[in-house]
């Protein structure tokens, strides 16, 4: 094991990937020289040249075009937006192409392309550069989506997303990018659609994603000196969905707190709360689940207004201490 920064983990999946096979190629705005808005491409573009690290135009729309074009004729391109806001610039060409040729050509052709950006909020980016949306992407049938919140995850998921033949949305949380941990030297996936429990638990289930994992993990060890313990369910893959790790750890429990980054209204936490209501899962509960995420509000620049429209521990930790006390009547 070697100890790495989840940045450093991201670009170590590119380069194997890359050295593996020689139809991966990686591409989007300053790569190559810059090294990428947060340092993930460091060292890339001398490693691989201009011909496989490309520094596009400032068009999304031109650029992830291009990937889906490269991906259709057999490339395997690694495409990144800086941020994932910046989708809306390409909404078209992601929902309406990468999503739908495979299905649309009955299967002839395949779209194996991966597209990485930066999400969420924390670094004072304003509400142009700070969303969470990977609720929109779930909603679309053809795309993977996918949201680490450990190097060790990163590595191993980006890894087998770059091998999968669909398109896949890769969430990077911006916040995560300078956090370490460890990760093997030595070849490992992990395969999508297979949550993680961080920490075991028999009390009350946080199920949660990203950058949010730690929060909840914070937030067990606290309670855990209060006897209150807390398990901490890391779903990792979105899309697909773990559903029968969602079941599990609800019935074990019979408390459930939904923590995200994203707005909580029409959040990914509404699916989540879905899938234990129609299940087995829901006879076993013994209060009312609740939901931790984002105000409904744009992303505010001021750090203070910021922190207080996005999920924090102290938030999650009321949550936790109102379903312990709140029963179905």
């Amino acid at each position: 094991m070697s100890v790495i920064t989840y940045a450093e983990a991201i670009k170590q999946a590119m380069c194997e990937e890359m050295r593996r096979d020689e139809n991966v190629f990686f591409m989007g705005e300053d790569i190559g020289t810059y090294c990428g808005a947060f340092g993930v491409s460091r060292g890339m573009l001398e490693e691989f040249g201009e011909s496989r690290v490309i520094d596009t135009p400032i068009s999304e729309t031109a650029y992830v075009g291009a990937g889906v074009g490269a991906a259709v004729t057999g490339m395997r391109p690694i495409v990144e937006l800086m941020f994932s806001d910046f989708v809306a610039v390409c909404y078209d060409q992601i929902i309406n192409q990468a999503a739908k040729m495979h299905f649309m050509f009955a299967g002839k052709v395949s779209v194996p392309m991966v597209i990485r950006t930066a999400a969420g909020g924390g670094t004072g980016a304003a509400a142009q550069h700070s969303q969470s949306l990977e609720q929109m992407y779930c909603h679309v049938p053809g795309l993977k989506v996918v949201a680490p919140s450990t190097p060790y995850d990163a590595k191993g998921l980006l890894k087998t997303a770059i091998r999968d033949n669909n398109c896949v949305i890769f969430l990077e949380q911006k916040k995560l990018y300078r956090t370490k941990g460890e990760v093997p030297e030595e070849e490992y996936t992990i395969p999508l659609g297979v949550a993680d429990v961080k920490r075991e638990g028999t009390n009350v289930s946080l199920i949660t994603y990203g950058r949010c994992v730690q929060m909840c993990l914070e937030v067990a060890e606290k309670l855990a000196a209060e006897g209150i313990d807390a398990e901490v369910l890391d779903l990792r893959t979105l899309s697909p969905l773990d559903r029968d790790a969602i079941i599990r750890t609800a019935k074990k429990t019979g408390h459930v707190v939904i923590v995200h980054e994203s707005v909580g209204f029409g959040g990914f936490g509404g699916e989540i709360a879905g899938v234990i209501a129609d299940s087995e899962a829901f006879y076993y509960l013994d209060a009312p689940i609740k939901r931790v995420g984002a105000l409904f509000c744009p992303i505010p620049f001021n750090p203070e207004l910021e922190s207080y429209v996005l999920p924090n521990t102290g938030r999650i930790e009321e949550a936790v201490r109102a379903v312990m006390k709140e029963e179905i009547r």
